[in-house]
């Protein structure tokens, strides 16, 4: 099996502004991979680079560049993949500074391996025998927009409803937690909050303390990533337990996640493995997290259906009974047509669902 692989670009459109403390996103670029064995062109397994602006280590504005001079290498190597090499390969191929170059390429050789059918684990939800539960994102808007996405989200049967915080006025934000609360309790609705590092130091516990009285899951990322002595203190005194997430971007080494994790001691940690490095180091994160006591849960990035559906095949490999962050699939006007399926705040792969690539012609 002598491997070649070829990639484009690809646009994704938001059907409505995607709102963040970080700004508003209206459109998306991924790079779309394609692997294939020289012999049997006509099989290909597709993977997904989709670095996140302002967020991926490897948002620079030469990505592409970088991308073509990896794929030039990989094209004059002649190689041969097997389970057993693919994480030396990667790891000798693509640097650690491109984490999205490397998910990308390790999620379309999987897919090669298991036949180029959108296969990239095998389990019970990609056979169709099972769904992974998920939260419902509510992105950040006015405070009638994002009512009304709560309300949609309730009506599509989630029990868990995440809502981005930090863009619009705290005041608002604590209206709409305590709308829901006023109709469900914590039993019948779990509520997790996202701050995506909006909160300075000088007002983070006076936030906790407010947010806490509306009996919250969990708080994702309430400082700013890089101030670990400030998030260790946080972590044992606030109200709210916090889940890390941006504080694990740009950890490669084993060692330096271990440590990391140690001294922060976080209830919670979330992975996203376009950021991360891709499935390998995901694995690291989750087998560090579990010797430590850290509970976890998956999320993507954004990333069209062909990385929603591997990052959901991956997650079924560990029965995790927590929701998971992986409702994104409806976002974009030109996604491409694949098996997920949502229904009642489940994520399915429908083995009768069928994939097509048509809308990349269009980009």
């Amino acid at each position: 099996m002598l491997l070649q692989i070829a990639f484009q670009p690809y646009h994704l459109d938001f059907k409505k502004q995607a709102g963040t403390s970080r700004g508003v996103l209206t459109q998306k670029v991924s790079w779309v991979i394609q692997v294939w064995d020289q012999d049997h062109p006509e099989v290909r397994g597709m993977g997904e680079c989709g670095p996140l602006p302002g967020l991926s280590v490897d948002d620079v504005p030469d990505f592409e560049m970088h991308l073509q001079a990896i794929c030039e290498v990989f094209n004059s190597l002649e190689l041969e993949v097997y389970p057993y090499n693919l994480n030396i390969i990667l790891q000798v191929l693509v640097p650690d500074r491109f984490p999205s170059i490397r998910f990308g390429i390790e999620m379309a050789i999987l897919d090669l391996m298991n036949g180029g059918k959108g296969i990239y684990f095998k389990n019970a939800f990609s056979s169709g025998t099972a769904g992974i539960p998920m939260n419902g994102l509510i992105w950040m808007g006015s405070f009638e927009d994002m009512l009304e996405q709560v309300k949609e989200k309730l009506e599509e049967g989630y029990t868990t409803i995440k809502l981005k915080i930090g863009a619009i006025d705290f005041e608002q934000e604590c209206r709409i937690l305590a709308f829901i609360r006023a109709q469900y309790d914590a039993n019948q609705i779990t509520l997790r909050v996202d701050a995506n590092g909006a909160f300075s130091p000088a007002e983070a516990m006076y936030k906790l303390g407010r947010l806490a009285a509306f009996e919250l899951h969990s708080i994702e990322q309430p400082i700013k990533a890089g101030q670990p002595e400030l998030m260790a203190e946080l972590c044992k005194t606030s109200p709210v337990s916090i889940a890390l997430d941006e504080e694990l971007i740009g950890y490669f080494d084993y060692r330096h996640k271990m440590a990391l994790l140690k001294q922060i001691q976080p209830p919670y940690i979330i992975l996203k493995p376009t950021l991360l490095g891709g499935f390998q180091h995901t694995k690291e994160w989750i087998e560090i997290a579990e010797r430590l006591g850290i509970d976890w849960w998956i999320t993507s990035a954004l990333e069209s259906n062909i990385g929603l559906a591997a990052i959901a095949q991956f997650t079924a490999m560990y029965n995790n009974p927590l929701p998971q962050g992986l409702g994104t699939g409806k976002l974009y006007f030109n996604n491409v047509d694949s098996p997920l399926r949502t229904d009642h705040g489940f994520l399915h792969y429908d083995q009768s669902g069928k994939w097509d690539f048509s809308v990349l012609n269009q980009n």
